[in-house]
């Protein structure tokens, strides 16, 4: 690099006077030194307000909720989380950029030691804060060179799998494995009971509200047996086996709105069906008429077409003669992936 470097700019600069050319060729190491060190003061002052003594369940408090499972919370600190994700990966590059030539940039063995391990620390707590708010989902893709980085030049040891994550969601390996799904977090989390309940009932969260729009009264039955949950947790009135035992129950229930065996009338098959039916009181001979109504109505892409929707919503207040609920319903209809299917 450094010689084709060399020969690319060779005699670039020979037509040009010295003072013209004064300040355009920065010292690279003292930039990146300039760099590291403002990235690592911009993380540093972002964390500074989390409390002592700074456990990773105060960081989640302070990025994630307070109170684990508050869907506000967890929205309101969002952009604190943003930050956090960005601040982070600008150290770690900075870092990266440098790391090599710490020594020659000016460093003592003793500062690069607690650079390393400032670096180390919080591109953990931040992979702990994205797995803690499901935010992990969304960005975890973005970085794939990273986690090298960080095992390349911060761990001494050999690098290990930290989590199972690569594929799958927490949710999705809750489902899949139940209880036992606690041993593939990272282990700065599965060694907390704490960090690790909270954690999983802000996934849950996460879920309830992401997938209300599909079935409002199965989810808001949901949301409540959280809230239960939660606050059986926090009173000690459960066991922590029992708690995960729950959890797992409930993350499947909230995964797959199925019903148990005998938990929908036989007639209430799919799962549109079920939908309308948990938001029309249970009436099964109701939601099977508005059902029968809207299959017969939908057209291509009918959800996204006003003229097509309304078809649709005179099918449905052809069954349900009420405005209010017909508007309900129509909103509910639009979310089903049974009425998406081409026609």
């Amino acid at each position: 690099m450094r010689e084709a470097t060399s020969i690319l700019t060779q005699g670039a600069f020979d037509t040009f006077d010295k003072e013209d050319v004064s300040g355009l060729l920065k010292n690279r190491l003292e930039k990146a030194n300039e760099d590291l060190e403002a990235a690592r003061e911009q993380v540093k002052a972002l964390c500074e307000p989390v409390p002592a003594p700074q456990r990773l369940e105060d960081y989640f408090h302070y990025f994630c909720a307070e109170q684990s499972g508050n869907a506000e919370q967890l929205k309101a600190n969002e952009p604190k989380r943003q930050k956090l994700y960005k601040f982070v990966s600008t150290f770690v590059r900075a870092y990266a950029n440098i790391a090599n030539e710490l020594a020659e940039a000016g460093y003592k063995p003793s500062e690069i030691e607690k650079i390393k391990a400032e670096v180390d620390h919080y591109s953990q707590m931040r992979d702990a804060v994205k797995l803690n708010s499901e935010d992990y989902i969304d960005l975890k893709v973005h970085e794939p060179a990273m986690r090298y980085m960080i095992d390349q030049y911060i761990r001494a040891e050999e690098s290990e799998k930290i989590s199972a994550f690569d594929d799958m969601s927490l949710i999705q390996l809750i489902v899949e494995r139940g209880p036992s799904a606690v041993d593939s977090l990272p282990k700065g989390i599965k060694n907390s009971e704490e960090a690790v309940a909270e954690t999983i009932e802000n996934n849950v969260r996460k879920l309830i509200i992401n997938e209300t729009p599909i079935d409002p009264a199965y989810y808001e039955k949901m949301s409540k047996l959280l809230d239960a949950l939660i606050e059986q947790r926090r009173k000690g009135a459960i066991s922590y086996k029992d708690y995960l035992e729950k959890i797992a129950q409930l993350t499947k229930e909230a995964t797959n709105p199925s019903g148990k065996p005998g938990g929908y009338p036989p007639n209430i098959k799919t799962g549109a069906q079920r939908a309308i039916y948990n938001n029309l009181g249970k009436d099964e001979g109701l939601a099977l008429a508005v059902d029968a109504a809207i299959l017969k109505r939908i057209q291509h892409e009918w959800w996204s077409h006003d003229m097509k929707a309304k078809r649709v919503s005179k099918a449905i207040k052809a069954v349900l003669s009420d405005d209010e609920l017909t508007k309900k319903i129509l909103e509910l209809a639009k979310n089903q992936h049974d009425y998406r299917k081409t026609h």
